[in-house]
């Protein structure tokens, strides 16, 4: 049997008719570049997160470049934010010249310290904005984040770039700190077909100025206030995404009855592995984490991938070396051994299959596989 990590055309087919249709009309009008088909999606994400304002840019890693350009971030300046995240995370903090200033992550969630920000916040001077990240699907901790960020006067801005749907007690991921940012890469709960991506805020000011600074600052046509970017959506993009965001639910949900197959029947045969948890389940609403990813950890992790790629069974790493240790961020003085529960999940953790249209029986022959493969290994 093969499963692979994930399977697109399962998602994707159903939809084709509905989707080109929307394409046709796009290119029958060359409406190409934002108008009345990206301002739909965007009113239509806004709703969904419960923002008040979103705008759809070019893709992730642009909603956080242009948030932190908008808010003023830039030389001089430090931004507090995880070690154990996608690259963009701490490299949008970079390219604008601030500085980014990494803690370690919670062991049982992988998502951004509270102790570790209070501490920073604490030592290190010049911290002008929180970034959590809502690692795989599961929110952060807003909650205490978010006092946080009342006691020392600055904004927490969430990367929910993998968390679109994401619930938490206080809102939707994205919708629930100062402003925050999704990502509509392909491999996204909801994706499009190349790259697209949309930061949301609450404030109005704010979002005047998102809206200004994606389209090269310019507010009217020509003239410039400030120095922005490219960073538009194209109205292609948002007609897939159009289409594609009322199934989001669904979707998720499918993810997460698929966790749930797993959780029971690894906890069932006694696998030895960390399994992901759920820190707002049962907490007074339909609080989710929404599985862009199922991480597990085990200490042999490099053997059992080796296994399970024998055995037709995709897996990937996310990610193998934490931000501190880059090569890109040397400069910044950190070690190995500074955040060792980052370092732990960069050498233990593997993502394995799960998508809505995973079956139970592939999803048995991955359970099988990786008992199999535990069952073999000496006591």
């Amino acid at each position: 049997m093969q499963v692979p990590l994930l399977d697109l055309k399962l998602q994707n087919q159903p939809l084709k008719s509905r989707i080109l249709a929307e394409i046709e009309s796009i290119a029958d009008s060359q409406g190409f570049i934002l108008g009345p088909v990206v301002e739909r999606l965007e009113k239509a994400v806004a709703e969904y997160c419960g923002a008040g304002y979103a705008f759809g840019v070019s893709s992730g890693t642009d909603a956080q470049l242009v948030l932190l350009m908008a808010l003023g971030i830039g030389p001089g300046d430090a931004v507090v934010t995880t070690p154990y995240t996608f690259f963009a995370t701490a490299g949008c903090i970079s390219r604008v010249g601030a500085r980014p200033v990494f803690v370690d992550v919670d062991p049982d969630t992988y998502n951004i310290s509270v102790a570790g920000v209070a501490r920073a916040l604490e030592t290190v001077p010049g911290i002008k904005a929180i970034v959590p990240v809502h690692l795989f699907g599961c929110c952060a901790d807003m909650a205490a984040l978010l006092e946080l960020g009342r006691q020392y006067g600055i904004p927490v801005l969430e990367d929910a770039a993998q968390a679109l749907g994401a619930e938490h007690p206080l809102g939707g991921a994205g919708a629930i700190g100062d402003a925050g940012w999704f990502s509509f890469y392909p491999t996204k709960n909801l994706g499009a077909f190349g790259d697209a991506g949309m930061v949301v805020c609450r404030d109005a000011e704010l979002a005047a100025r998102l809206k200004a600074f994606r389209n090269h600052g310019m507010e009217p046509r020509y003239y410039h206030k400030w120095v922005g970017g490219n960073f538009r959506i194209d109205a292609i993009q948002a007609a897939v995404l159009g289409v594609k965001l009322p199934h989001l639910d669904g979707w998720s949900a499918g993810r997460r009855d698929r966790a749930a197959f797993y959780r029971r029947e690894f906890e069932r045969l006694g696998t030895p592995l960390r399994l992901p948890v759920e820190p707002w389940a049962g907490s007074g609403r339909s609080n989710h984490h929404i599985y862009n990813q199922f991480v597990v950890q085990t200490t042999d992790r490099d053997a059992l991938r080796a296994h399970l790629q024998q055995a037709g069974i995709g897996t990937e790493i996310y990610y193998p070396l934490p931000l501190h240790l880059q090569e890109c961020f040397q400069s910044l003085g950190y070690k190995p051994g500074d955040f060792p529960v980052a370092e732990r999940c960069a050498r233990e953790s593997l993502a394995l299959p799960i998508y809505p249209e995973l079956t139970e029986p592939q999803q048995a022959y991955v359970v099988g596989e990786i008992a199999r493969f535990f069952e073999a290994r000496p006591a």
